[in-house]
């Protein structure tokens, strides 16, 4: 059984990735009304006209409900199997709830239009689900597994470090957030060219090429920030591979953002390129939010395993 809830863990995190790139893709291609203004059927009927944007739409929702049935299942034989890993159990109710939000707000935004502020937001919810989804895949995958080393706990990390890789883990939601309204309010075309922005080091910033401009400048001080906290971890915590391992795949991760980024704006004016960039720098935001989220849990655990550490030799002495 415990085999099984494994594989179903790898399954769902495999599946919320399609959901989130399966979204981007319904966004790039505008097909959010594929299925006209009703859920769950489409333009009334249970399989959809064989338009394109009804079979995106339709494929997508789809998607979304099978994997938010294996959350769910998920979820209950955690809850059931593994009845002590409470880090499993904190990594399901967030999969669990980000995936009812999102697809609530998804539905939402099918029945009512929504502005592109609260659309951008599903984009982010979405991505939250995926970070529980993989998160839970991963400790659940270390606690079946025997031959699976866990991370050591016991290895000290900074106050400081674990404070900055949780403020780089909220700054990074509000810069996604931004790339996200970018493409839901059609601003792309904002800033032609790149790294300079029409030209210029500081456009005008009114209309589409502000919000494009404020979208990468947020991102070039993203890149300076984990840059930063590469270096950190690479030069005072060799020793501990784990946080080293996954500080090194977020920066090439947030590496291959900016240059994809970049790709984006290259292919505004072909279109067909233009969707297969955009479904790619999505993918990559995708996998890279989540390995950031994996980052800020092993600094997180690391704290709190070493303070116990520490209320478990006080209460010995006494």
């Amino acid at each position: 059984m415990l085999r099984a809830l494994k594989w179903l863990a790898v399954l769902t995190a495999v599946g919320m990735f399609f959901v989130v790139t399966g979204g981007a893709l319904v966004t790039q291609t505008d097909s959010g009304l594929g299925c006209g203004k009703e859920w769950p059927l489409c333009n009334g009927k249970l399989v959809p006209d064989l338009t394109l944007e009804s079979l995106i739409e339709y494929s997508h929702r789809a998607v979304s409900g099978i994997v938010g049935i294996l959350v769910v299942l998920l979820a209950i034989l955690v809850f059931r199997k593994l009845k002590d890993a409470r880090e499993a159990k904190t990594y399901a109710v967030i999969a669990l709830f980000f995936t009812s939000l999102q697809a609530i707000l998804g539905a939402l935004a099918v029945i009512w239009r929504q502005s592109s502020a609260v659309l951008a937001l599903h984009f982010g919810f979405s991505l939250l689900a995926f970070a529980g989804s993989l998160l839970l895949a991963i400790r659940v995958w270390q606690l079946v597994t025997p031959t699976t080393r866990l991370p050591a706990y016991d290895r000290a990390i900074s106050v400081g470090l674990r404070n900055f890789v949780w403020l780089i883990a909220g700054y990074t939601y509000i810069v996604i957030y931004f790339g996200a309204y970018v493409r839901h309010t059609n601003s792309m075309g904002g800033c032609m060219g790149w790294p300079l922005c029409n030209g210029e080091v500081i456009p005008q910033l009114s209309g589409a090429t502000g919000v494009v401009f404020v979208h990468r400048l947020a991102a070039a001080i993203l890149f300076v920030l984990i840059l930063c906290m590469y270096i950190i971890t690479r030069t005072r915590y060799k020793a501990n591979r784990e946080l080293t391992v996954a500080a090194s795949f977020v920066m090439l991760l947030v590496l291959m953002q900016v240059l994809s980024g970049a790709w984006v704006t290259f292919s505004i004016t072909n279109d067909q390129v233009h969707i297969f960039a955009t479904l790619l720098h999505t993918s990559i935001i995708t996998g890279f939010f989540g390995a950031l989220c994996y980052l800020v849990a092993l600094v997180s655990l690391n704290g709190r395993a070493l303070a116990e550490k520490i209320q478990g030799k006080g209460g010995s002495c006494d």
